[in-house]
């Protein structure tokens, strides 16, 4: 083994954290509410992965890597959460924000994403989920630049069709319902 090889996976891995470092945490907020808490699910991601770097012989699947990294981390401390609440017969007087629509928003997105095929869909969440560019989304997906346009393009067509058949359903319904 090389002298030098644990310095240059140092490097290495401190190269991709700077690089990677604004979507990852996009990604980490995405999994959890609080913006200090994305901050620390980030920190132990990368933690964790550092461990594991060298084991990672594709580096352009780091941020898969690191991604399932967050995930898996989230569900041990949501587990770990729900171990420590304790029910009470007084509930706090907290007013809480209503977040319906939104969650409905998410809902309809989630719903309609599962029209496309995986490999759209792939496409879709890498490229404007995670705001990956056409180059990352190709090297994450193993395809070509062109390829992941061309995708991109007509699952976007798919997913305006079917909004556009929910909302001409639902006008219907209501009018249905109306008459």
């Amino acid at each position: 083994m090389d002298a030098h090889e644990p310095v240059n996976e140092v490097l290495e891995f401190e190269e991709y954290v700077r690089a990677r470092q604004k979507a990852l945490l996009r990604s980490a907020r995405r999994l959890v509410a609080d913006p200090l808490d994305a901050q620390d699910l980030m920190q132990t991601a990368l933690a964790r992965t550092y461990e594991h770097w060298n084991g990672i012989a594709d580096k352009r699947l780091a941020d898969a890597y690191l991604r399932r990294v967050m995930i898996n981390t989230r569900t041990e401390w949501w587990r770990a959460r729900k171990l420590k609440e304790l029910p009470t017969g007084q509930l706090p007087d907290v007013s809480v924000e209503d977040s319906t629509e939104q969650h409905a928003d998410r809902a309809l997105l989630m719903d309609v994403l599962k029209v496309l095929a995986p490999k759209q869909r792939a496409v879709v969440v890498l490229r404007h989920w995670e705001q990956m560019s056409i180059q990352e989304t190709a090297a994450a997906l193993g395809m070509s630049a062109g390829t992941v346009k061309s995708t991109l393009h007509r699952a976007l067509i798919r997913l305006r069709e079917e909004l556009e058949a929910r909302h001409l359903e639902s006008v219907a319904a209501s009018a249905g319902r109306q008459g």
